[in-house]
């Protein structure tokens, strides 16, 4: 059984803090910052090159993505925490609630999701037999079916957002999960996630997103897939 819902928390004080403690230690050091950064939080670096994941994503697409968007979100968190500490009421930092909901989540998740692609002619979109491979047989039926269903499940979502494949603590259960905006995924631990917002695939798909979700399977890092599974399910 898949689980397919929308993550919507509505009450924050700090969207980082609440998404580092719903994740695995391992998946927090994803997106935290050097305690000697003059800034909280800063821009991760990518673990391959711009132009490493093509042809399957471009290198234009890739150097838009991380160093315009996913900076901008580390720009946006930085200056809403620092408004929301130095706010002197109530008022103003639940004024805040949205821009470090949207900035951290938007941090958060991309942090995520470089680590979770690698090159084709490395790591990328090799699943060998393990643990990883037998969860998703076991609560997907194939792996084919499992992309198959997420894949369905991501392109449906209207607007922009993510698609996700937690896993579930309370079942043991591997689930599709999708996110609106960028929300982070809190109610699962984060094992794959797929960025659907058109600034990760419009340059080379254009509005074709079953292309895109097709085409990203061949540089999924199923290996850090399963060493978060592996954390998850501890």
């Amino acid at each position: 059984m898949t689980l397919q819902r929308v993550s919507a928390p509505t009450q924050t004080l700090n969207m980082l803090s609440l998404a580092k403690s719903a994740l695995r230690p391992s998946l927090a050091r994803a997106f935290a910052s050097p305690a000697t950064s003059k800034s909280l939080h800063t821009l991760p670096d990518l673990p391959y090159a711009y132009n490493a994941l093509e042809p399957y994503i471009s290198e234009a697409i890739m150097k838009l993505h991380h160093s315009k968007h996913h900076q901008t979100y580390v720009n946006g968190l930085n200056a809403a925490e620092q408004a929301y500490a130095t706010s002197p009421s109530v008022r103003e930092k639940i004024a805040l609630q949205s821009a470090l909901k949207f900035n951290g989540g938007g941090h958060i998740n991309h942090s995520l999701f470089w680590k979770n692609l690698s090159p084709a002619n490395a790591d990328g979109g090799k699943l060998p037999s393990g643990p990883l491979k037998k969860a998703l047989e076991r609560d997907f039926g194939s792996v084919e079916e499992f992309k198959k269903r997420f894949n369905a499940a991501t392109a449906a979502i209207q607007g922009s957002g993510w698609g996700w494949l937690g896993y579930n603590a309370s079942s043991k259960t591997l689930e599709i999960v999708t996110t609106a905006n960028q929300d982070p995924l809190l109610s699962h631990t984060p094992i794959i996630g797929v960025d659907i917002w058109e600034h990760a695939f419009y340059l080379q798909y254009q509005n074709v997103k079953v292309d895109y979700l097709t085409a990203i399977w061949n540089v999924v890092n199923f290996k850090e897939a399963e060493q978060r599974l592996a954390e998850a399910s501890k």
